[in-house]
């Protein structure tokens, strides 16, 4: 190792310990300090009800997740909330023919029952997108002519933004999950066939709920909405049992942001961590950023020591991130010098091919599973923003048929194969199956994730983080 190496080394791993004690201490101070301070494992947060007698789908992709949307906002026979990152009027949901946009959809419903829509309202200074005025333009569209009241919250910590994307209908049905009302940034439909004929791709993840804990999310909304809107809705309502699966709402919260969370809720933080540490066999993660270097220690030590001879990570990340790819690769750099060519860690991206054009499937997916005990799906990306500084919505659930089934199903997506040919020992399927496609000579949908930064390159996240974390 030269000495521009050890330089760099020797900045990106004392940068990351400052960041790392800094959030620390941070949450320390909020009384959240078990978080990192302790090792606790486990599948739940203790900081969070969890429910039993739910039912949750998991819909992959916009072809699946946005016509559910659409039909159970088109049912609604109470009320219809949405919370979103940013939601455009003029998006048409589906691609039925006379398909509504957004707008008018909305303006339609709210004619019977009350809809409430709260959005981000973009970043102070239009250094990124939505702006503030593109935020405020949206929303005066979904009210003009319509009984729709749309509100913009701009309570969010420096350079930050409210995240978690939700569709609550009649207190009887929640979303939770990846997915946004908008074009902006990429194409939100597409299908697991992930055609080749846009400019790039889009893989996505939403959970349609059922039973007891859509009160939980219910109630999540309707506090935000109270202190930003200002308007009292209807006493939240319980559902009734309506399935067989244990589900958990966990939250980001950052503190001093509401009043109804004044040290704020860590709870997707807490839940990862403590999987994460259990994990015995297999970590899959599908996201758009692998920032964190506290989620990255834990993953460096299963690498180190594996629990299992079996154990196997698999990463599924887009080629390139809207932003922060150096600092996503720098953190796959220091896997892969912690797996030392063990063949644990296996990283990949997505893309398209049909012919001789190539077009990349950009992974907005946020997908945990360990061991097919536990899953998250939600808002949450693995990084300084999500787990600390915005607002985010997951949920947990630990019924092993449905996490074996989603990730399945997922793998048959990303292999193109059949859901039997993958429905084998995790391990197996890695090495016989995502391995050789990954690294194979002949174009595939999986390819290895290409570059690993140096670690300078990799400082952007963790210099963002002590500049605004506060």
């Amino acid at each position: 190792m030269g000495l521009l190496d050890r330089i760099d080394d020797w900045l990106g791993d004392g940068l990351e310990r400052l960041l790392c004690s800094h959030h620390a201490h941070r949450l320390r101070k909020l009384g959240w300090g078990e978080v990192l301070d302790e090792p606790a494992h486990g599948w739940f947060s203790p900081h969070a009800p969890i429910r039993h007698g739910c039912r949750l789908e998991v819909l992959i992709d916009g072809e699946q997740a946005l016509p559910a949307m659409v039909a159970a906002i088109q049912g609604a026979r109470s009320h219809v909330y949405i919370a979103g990152w940013h939601s455009s009027p003029d998006f048409k949901p589906t691609r039925e023919p006379g398909a509504q946009p957004l707008r008018d959809l909305l303006a339609e419903v709210s004619q019977r029952v009350p809809v409430r829509v709260l959005l981000w309202a973009g970043p102070p200074v239009p250094a990124f997108q939505p702006t503030r005025a593109r935020a405020r333009k949206a929303c005066e569209e979904f009210m003009r002519d319509s009984q729709v009241r749309c509100v913009l919250d701009s309570r969010e910590r420096t350079l930050h933004c409210h995240h978690e994307k939700l569709v609550i209908v009649d207190d009887e049905v929640a979303f939770v999950g990846g997915m946004d009302f908008t074009a902006m940034e990429g194409d939100r439909h597409d299908s697991p066939q992930h055609p080749a004929d846009r400019p790039i791709g889009w893989h996505d993840l939403t959970t349609k709920a059922h039973g007891p804990v859509v009160a939980d999310v219910t109630r999540h909304f309707v506090r935000r909405w109270r202190e930003v809107a200002g308007e009292d809705l209807p006493k939240v309502k319980t559902p009734g049992p309506a399935g067989d699966h244990t589900v958990q709402f966990v939250r980001t919260v950052p503190e001093r942001t509401y009043e109804f969370a004044p040290s704020g809720e860590f709870t997707v933080l807490d839940t990862y961590m403590r999987a994460l540490r259990s994990a015995e066999r297999l970590v899959y993660l599908e996201n758009q950023f692998l920032w964190s270097p506290e989620i990255t220690e834990v993953l460096i030590g299963k690498l180190r020591e594996p629990p299992d001879d079996r154990f196997r990570l698999v990463l599924v990340l887009p080629r390139k991130p809207s932003n922060g790819a150096d600092t996503t690769r720098g953190q796959l750099g220091r896997l892969v010098d912690a797996d030392d060519g063990a063949g644990r860690l296996l990283a990949v991206t997505l893309t398209s091919h049909d012919g001789d054009n190539a077009v990349p499937v950009y992974v907005h997916a946020k997908l945990g599973i360990v061991d097919d005990k536990w899953m998250t799906i939600g808002s949450a990306n693995l990084n300084e923003h999500s787990l600390f500084n915005d607002t985010e919505a997951n949920l947990v659930v630990t019924d092993a048929a449905l996490i074996k089934q989603t990730r399945l199903r997922l793998w048959a997506e990303h292999l193109q194969r059949s859901v039997s040919e993958v429905d084998d020992e995790p391990d197996k399927v890695i090495d016989q199956l995502w391995r050789p496609l990954a690294e194979g000579a002949q174009p595939h949908r999986i390819a290895l994730l290409p570059g690993v930064s140096r670690r300078a390159e990799r400082l952007e996240g963790p210099l963002r983080g002590l500049l605004v974390d506060g």
